[in-house]
């Protein structure tokens, strides 16, 4: 299943990038995630999912920053970011492109 290429941006000239169904994103819920330097172009990389803020942060630079489907497959789990989508630090526009496709993370 494709992931939708939104009218909204992540930043200028890149538009957000939206996963069609929160069930298609199986990525880990536990472990040492290191991202790419295309997600990540810090020399520290490497995210502790068992780790709040390390969480968070690695869920938002993924979201903000990927051109790719799979990368929201691959590292994104569903469950999860209907449950941290509240505390996550987003661009107005991949909050508004998420919650255009899928209208529960407005309350979740």
């Amino acid at each position: 299943m494709p992931a939708t290429t939104s009218a909204y941006l992540a930043r200028p000239g890149r538009p957000a990038v939206v996963a069609c169904a929160l069930s298609e994103l199986t990525g880990p819920t536990r472990g040492i995630i290191e991202l790419p330097v295309r997600l990540m172009w810090s020399s520290e990389r490497a995210f502790d999912l068992g780790d709040p803020d390390d969480l968070l942060w690695m869920y938002e630079n993924v979201l903000r920053e990927t051109t790719r489907a799979d990368d929201l497959r691959e590292l994104i789990d569903g469950r999860t970011l209907r449950r941290v989508w509240r505390r996550l630090n987003l661009p107005r526009g991949v909050r508004m492109a998420w919650e255009n496709q899928h209208r529960d993370l407005r309350t979740a």
